[in-house]
Protein backbone atom coordinates (compact mmCIF):
# COMPACT_ATOMS: atom_id res chain seq x y z
CA UNK A 1 0.00 0.00 0.00
CA UNK A 2 1.14 3.50 -0.85
CA UNK A 3 1.55 6.25 1.46
CA UNK A 4 -0.98 8.29 -0.12
CA UNK A 5 -3.24 4.92 -0.68
CA UNK A 6 -2.73 4.69 3.34
CA UNK A 7 -3.38 8.65 3.69
CA UNK A 8 -7.05 8.27 1.72
CA UNK A 9 -7.43 5.16 3.78
CA UNK A 10 -7.29 6.97 7.30
CA UNK A 11 -9.10 9.77 5.96
CA UNK A 12 -11.79 7.96 4.84
CA UNK A 13 -12.12 5.85 7.74
CA UNK A 14 -12.72 8.77 10.03
CA UNK A 15 -14.87 10.16 8.41
CA UNK A 16 -16.90 7.67 8.46
CA UNK A 17 -16.95 6.99 11.90
CA UNK A 18 -17.59 10.57 12.40
CA UNK A 19 -20.21 10.80 10.07
CA UNK A 20 -23.58 11.71 11.95
CA UNK A 21 -26.62 9.66 11.54
CA UNK A 22 -28.80 10.26 8.44
CA UNK A 23 -32.02 10.21 7.67
CA UNK A 24 -33.19 6.83 6.81
CA UNK A 25 -34.64 6.03 3.03
CA UNK A 26 -38.73 6.60 2.70
CA UNK A 27 -39.40 6.26 6.57
CA UNK A 28 -40.11 9.02 9.55
CA UNK A 29 -41.11 12.42 9.24
CA UNK A 30 -38.98 14.10 6.59
CA UNK A 31 -39.52 11.03 3.80
CA UNK A 32 -40.77 11.10 0.98
CA UNK A 33 -43.26 9.41 -0.90
CA UNK A 34 -42.95 5.76 -1.64
CA UNK A 35 -44.40 5.80 -4.85
CA UNK A 36 -42.30 5.49 -7.50
CA UNK A 37 -41.41 8.74 -9.50
CA UNK A 38 -39.76 10.32 -12.77
CA UNK A 39 -38.32 13.34 -12.59
CA UNK A 40 -36.53 14.74 -15.61
CA UNK A 41 -33.40 16.01 -13.72
CA UNK A 42 -31.96 14.97 -10.42
CA UNK A 43 -30.34 16.74 -7.35
CA UNK A 44 -27.79 19.62 -7.99
CA UNK A 45 -25.83 21.14 -5.36
CA UNK A 46 -23.01 23.57 -5.20
CA UNK A 47 -20.84 24.16 -2.13
CA UNK A 48 -17.41 24.53 -1.43
CA UNK A 49 -15.89 25.15 -5.23
CA UNK A 50 -17.95 21.62 -5.98
CA UNK A 51 -20.88 21.50 -8.30
CA UNK A 52 -22.34 18.00 -8.13
CA UNK A 53 -25.51 17.36 -10.61
CA UNK A 54 -28.01 14.74 -11.76
CA UNK A 55 -27.50 12.73 -8.27
CA UNK A 56 -29.40 9.81 -7.68
CA UNK A 57 -29.53 5.96 -6.85
CA UNK A 58 -30.67 4.15 -9.47
CA UNK A 59 -33.02 1.59 -8.00
CA UNK A 60 -35.25 -0.94 -9.30
CA UNK A 61 -37.68 -1.51 -12.35
CA UNK A 62 -40.77 0.01 -12.07
CA UNK A 63 -42.83 -2.31 -9.89
CA UNK A 64 -40.26 -4.14 -8.63
CA UNK A 65 -38.33 -4.04 -5.22
CA UNK A 66 -34.32 -3.83 -4.66
CA UNK A 67 -35.08 -6.30 -1.37
CA UNK A 68 -33.22 -5.84 1.93
CA UNK A 69 -29.34 -7.15 1.84
CA UNK A 70 -29.30 -5.84 -2.01
CA UNK A 71 -27.62 -2.40 -3.53
CA UNK A 72 -28.26 0.55 -5.13
CA UNK A 73 -25.35 2.34 -7.26
CA UNK A 74 -24.90 6.57 -7.20
CA UNK A 75 -24.77 8.42 -10.15
CA UNK A 76 -23.87 11.76 -10.30
CA UNK A 77 -21.62 14.45 -12.23
CA UNK A 78 -19.39 16.45 -10.28
CA UNK A 79 -17.41 19.62 -11.48
CA UNK A 80 -14.16 21.44 -9.30
CA UNK A 81 -14.50 24.79 -10.04
CA UNK A 82 -11.92 25.81 -7.26
CA UNK A 83 -8.34 26.79 -7.91
CA UNK A 84 -7.04 24.10 -6.83
CA UNK A 85 -7.32 19.87 -8.00
CA UNK A 86 -9.63 17.60 -5.32
CA UNK A 87 -10.76 14.24 -4.59
CA UNK A 88 -13.58 13.05 -3.04
CA UNK A 89 -12.38 10.60 -0.34
CA UNK A 90 -15.45 9.17 1.31
CA UNK A 91 -19.05 8.62 1.17
CA UNK A 92 -21.45 8.39 4.65
CA UNK A 93 -24.75 6.81 4.95
CA UNK A 94 -27.12 6.03 8.12
CA UNK A 95 -26.24 2.39 8.91
CA UNK A 96 -29.84 1.97 9.33
CA UNK A 97 -30.13 2.30 5.51
CA UNK A 98 -26.71 0.23 4.59
CA UNK A 99 -23.11 0.59 3.90
CA UNK A 100 -22.15 2.75 1.55
CA UNK A 101 -18.80 1.87 -0.80
CA UNK A 102 -16.24 3.32 -2.44
CA UNK A 103 -13.33 1.76 -3.33
CA UNK A 104 -11.14 4.42 -4.45
CA UNK A 105 -10.79 8.30 -4.29
CA UNK A 106 -12.24 10.56 -7.29
CA UNK A 107 -10.13 12.71 -8.87
CA UNK A 108 -11.25 16.17 -9.74
CA UNK A 109 -9.28 18.46 -11.45
CA UNK A 110 -10.07 21.80 -12.00
CA UNK A 111 -12.37 23.07 -14.19
CA UNK A 112 -13.34 19.20 -15.36
CA UNK A 113 -16.38 17.13 -15.03
CA UNK A 114 -16.67 13.82 -13.50
CA UNK A 115 -19.43 11.41 -14.25
CA UNK A 116 -19.49 8.51 -11.35
CA UNK A 117 -21.48 5.81 -12.23
CA UNK A 118 -20.87 5.51 -15.89
CA UNK A 119 -19.89 3.28 -17.53
CA UNK A 120 -19.90 0.78 -14.52
CA UNK A 121 -21.02 1.74 -10.97
CA UNK A 122 -18.30 2.65 -8.64
CA UNK A 123 -19.78 4.41 -5.49
CA UNK A 124 -23.21 1.95 -4.06
CA UNK A 125 -25.31 1.88 -1.00
CA UNK A 126 -25.06 -2.22 -0.36
CA UNK A 127 -26.70 -4.43 2.17
CA UNK A 128 -29.81 -2.00 2.72
CA UNK A 129 -31.71 -2.52 5.43
CA UNK A 130 -35.17 -2.47 3.78
CA UNK A 131 -36.72 -3.00 0.46
CA UNK A 132 -36.58 -0.05 -1.74
CA UNK A 133 -39.17 0.77 -4.46
CA UNK A 134 -38.08 4.18 -6.42
CA UNK A 135 -39.45 7.43 -5.16
CA UNK A 136 -37.41 7.43 -1.42
CA UNK A 137 -34.40 9.57 -1.13
CA UNK A 138 -31.17 8.71 0.65
CA UNK A 139 -29.27 11.30 2.70
CA UNK A 140 -25.75 11.18 2.47
CA UNK A 141 -22.40 12.65 2.95
CA UNK A 142 -19.58 13.34 0.42
CA UNK A 143 -16.43 13.78 1.70
CA UNK A 144 -13.92 15.68 -0.58
CA UNK A 145 -10.21 16.23 0.55
CA UNK A 146 -10.31 20.20 0.18
CA UNK A 147 -13.74 20.62 -0.09
CA UNK A 148 -14.61 19.36 3.23
CA UNK A 149 -18.22 17.78 3.46
CA UNK A 150 -21.34 17.93 1.49
CA UNK A 151 -24.80 17.01 2.36
CA UNK A 152 -27.02 15.78 -0.31
CA UNK A 153 -30.41 14.10 -0.58
CA UNK A 154 -30.05 11.69 -2.87
CA UNK A 155 -33.95 10.47 -4.53
CA UNK A 156 -34.05 6.97 -5.93
CA UNK A 157 -35.21 6.95 -9.25
CA UNK A 158 -36.93 3.69 -10.66
CA UNK A 159 -34.86 2.06 -13.81
CA UNK A 160 -36.92 3.03 -16.70
CA UNK A 161 -36.87 5.90 -19.72
CA UNK A 162 -34.01 7.83 -19.85
CA UNK A 163 -32.71 5.56 -17.02
CA UNK A 164 -33.14 2.00 -18.14
CA UNK A 165 -29.70 1.33 -19.75
CA UNK A 166 -27.96 2.69 -16.76
CA UNK A 167 -26.26 -0.71 -14.92
CA UNK A 168 -27.44 -1.75 -11.64
CA UNK A 169 -25.36 -2.36 -8.67
CA UNK A 170 -23.57 -5.72 -9.02
CA UNK A 171 -24.00 -8.61 -6.78
CA UNK A 172 -26.83 -10.55 -8.46
CA UNK A 173 -30.58 -10.62 -9.16
CA UNK A 174 -31.58 -8.18 -6.16
CA UNK A 175 -35.15 -7.28 -7.42
CA UNK A 176 -38.86 -8.94 -7.46
CA UNK A 177 -41.95 -8.24 -8.32
CA UNK A 178 -45.09 -8.71 -6.47
CA UNK A 179 -47.28 -11.77 -8.19
CA UNK A 180 -51.12 -12.19 -7.48
CA UNK A 181 -51.53 -15.98 -5.54
CA UNK A 182 -53.76 -17.76 -8.09
CA UNK A 183 -57.13 -18.48 -6.63
CA UNK A 184 -57.95 -22.33 -6.22
CA UNK A 185 -60.06 -24.25 -8.56
CA UNK A 186 -63.96 -24.36 -7.99
CA UNK A 187 -65.23 -27.73 -7.29
CA UNK A 188 -66.89 -29.89 -9.64
CA UNK A 189 -70.75 -28.70 -10.28
CA UNK A 190 -70.61 -25.67 -8.48
CA UNK A 191 -71.54 -22.47 -9.67
CA UNK A 192 -69.48 -19.00 -8.96
CA UNK A 193 -69.43 -15.57 -9.17
CA UNK A 194 -66.72 -13.81 -11.05
CA UNK A 195 -64.09 -12.46 -8.57
CA UNK A 196 -62.44 -9.17 -8.58
CA UNK A 197 -58.86 -8.66 -9.96
CA UNK A 198 -56.25 -9.15 -7.28
CA UNK A 199 -54.84 -5.65 -6.43
CA UNK A 200 -51.85 -4.93 -4.57
CA UNK A 201 -50.68 -2.41 -1.82
CA UNK A 202 -47.53 -0.48 -1.15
Amino acid sequence: MTRNSRRWAIAAAAFLAAAPVLAGCGTGEDANTNKPYHPTEAVTVKQNGIDISQAFFLGPEPGSKIQAGGAIPLYMSLVNSARTPDQLVGVGVDPAVGTAKIPAPVELKTGQGVRVGTPTPTIVVEGLKQPLSGGESVRIQLQFANAGIVPVTVPVITRSREFATLAPASGGDQSSTPTATPSASPSEGATTSPSPSPSTTE
